[in-house]
C-alpha cells in the first residue's frame, strides 16, 4: 500500500477552499520576505507594530493556524464511526493545544517547535485522510500549503 492512495490526487481542489488556503499563506510569505529584508519593515512597524513583521509574525499567525486547523479536524471527526470517534476527537485537539504551550513558551526552540506543529498536523491530515473522513481533495490541498508554510517558515527560521 502507498503512503497516499490514488484518491489524493485524482480529484481537483474546489476552487474556494485552493484560493482561501493560498491566501492564507500570505502572512507566512510577507513573514518570510520581512525576517529577510528587515530594510523594508520599517512602515509596516510604524503602522502596526512589531508583532506584524518576521517570527513574531509567523509564530502568531501559526499558532492561530494550528488551532483553526484542530476545528477543522474536529469537523472531520463528527465523520468518524462512533467506536473510534473519541480517538479522532482526541486527536483533533493536538494542534490547539501545541499552539498554546508553543505561544506561553520561551523556549530558544519555539520557532523549530511551529516548525514541527505543521509537520506533526499534516500527518494528522493523512491519519484523517486515510480513514476516510476528509474530502477526497484534502490531502493534495493539505500538501500544497503545508509544503509552502514549510518553506516560509524555513526562510526565516
Amino acid at each position: 500500500m502507498t503512503f497516499f492512495n490514488n484518491r489524493a490526487f485524482q480529484t481537483q481542489i474546489p476552487t474556494a477552499p485552493l484560493w482561501l488556503g493560498l491566501a492564507g499563506v500570505l502572512p507566512f510569505v510577507w513573514g518570510s520576505i520581512s525576517a529577510w529584508r528587515p530594510d523594508i519593515v520599517q512602515p509596516v512597524t510604524d503602522w502596526l507594530g512589531s508583532g506584524f513583521v518576521a517570527r513574531s509574525l509567523q509564530l502568531t499567525y501559526g499558532a492561530v493556524i494550528l488551532s483553526f486547523m484542530s476545528g477543522v479536524l474536529w469537523g472531520f471527526a463528527c465523520k468518524a464511526p462512533s467506536h473510534k470517534a473519541p480517538l479522532y476527537f482526541g486527536l483533533s485537539v493536538l494542534p490547539a493545544l501545541w499552539a498554546a504551550f508553543l505561544l506561553a513558551s520561551a523556549a530558544p526552540l519555539q520557532f523549530a517547535a511551529l516548525i514541527g506543529g505543521f509537520i506533526a498536523l499534516f500527518g494528522l491530515d493523512v491519519m484523517f485522510f486515510r480513514c476516510g473522513l476528509t474530502p477526497d481533495w484534502w490531502l493534495k490541498l493539505r500538501a500544497l500549503l503545508t509544503t509552502l508554510v514549510l518553506v516560509c517558515l524555513s526562510f526565516a527560521a
